[in-house]
């Protein structure tokens, strides 16, 4: 499938899929729209609400490194341990994440050397890439995952339902609700009726929050009870 490197609404780029008119984050900003679905209201909501040490998140759509970068710089700003699955069946190659000007869109230093840092990480191997960020990186499909009680949070990244509708069904959920540890928290960009529904269904709060740029409304979904 052919893919281009496009530069989003704030300046920072993305990967788009021509074919499936699809992009790996939205064309209004994909910086802003991960700080604001995973981080804001995401990792700052569970620190604010469970006041944790260390947190144990899982990423569905690792893809650019995007999300576990801008996590790694708030860990250390946050003083809070972070141990980062990200979990993808078809890795962005080394010649794409070349093009690719997060590390640039910040003004801290060490984010050059972090990103970098990430994507060097062997596969099925936990680094540590600073004293508050370990990352495991695994290749394979989403439907394999089989952790149970093992996060506390969960970045929901996944392609959207036009073009992968199976990942926004209840199995899925059902995966990630096994996944979670009680009052473990799961977020996404999407709004989609079924999906808060397939949520819903597995167990899951879930509630409406005001969306990223270019989009209304996304979803945060907290488990409850074990």
């Amino acid at each position: 499938m052919k893919r281009e490197i496009i530069t989003t609404a704030d300046g920072s780029t993305t990967i788009h899929l021509p074919e499936w008119n699809e992009q790996y984050h939205s064309k209004h900003g994909a910086i802003q729209e991960a700080y604001h679905v995973f981080i804001k209201m995401g990792l700052f909501y569970l620190i604010e609400t469970n006041l944790p040490e260390k947190i144990n998140i899982l990423e569905i759509g690792f893809g650019t490194g995007l999300n576990s970068l801008i996590t790694l710089l708030e860990a250390q700003d946050k003083n809070v341990f972070v141990n980062y699955t990200g979990v993808e069946a078809y890795p962005v190659a080394a010649e794409e994440v070349k093009k690719l000007n997060y590390a640039t869109q910040f003004k801290k230093k060490e984010a050059i050397l972090n990103f970098d840092k990430i994507h060097d990480a062997e596969w099925e191997k936990a680094s540590r890439i600073t004293d508050f960020f370990t990352l495991t990186k695994q290749k394979k499909f989403f439907k394999d995952i089989d952790d149970v009680n093992a996060y506390q949070l969960i970045y929901f990244d996944a392609f959207g339902a036009r073009v992968q509708p199976e990942l926004w069904e209840k199995p899925i959920f059902e995966q990630m609700y096994k996944a979670l540890k009680v009052n473990g928290v799961l977020v996404t960009y999407s709004a989609k009726g079924s999906a808060r529904r397939a949520m819903q269904d597995c167990g899951f709060q879930v509630e409406r929050l005001e969306g990223p740029p270019g989009k209304r409304e996304m979803l945060r979904a907290v488990k409850t009870e074990a």
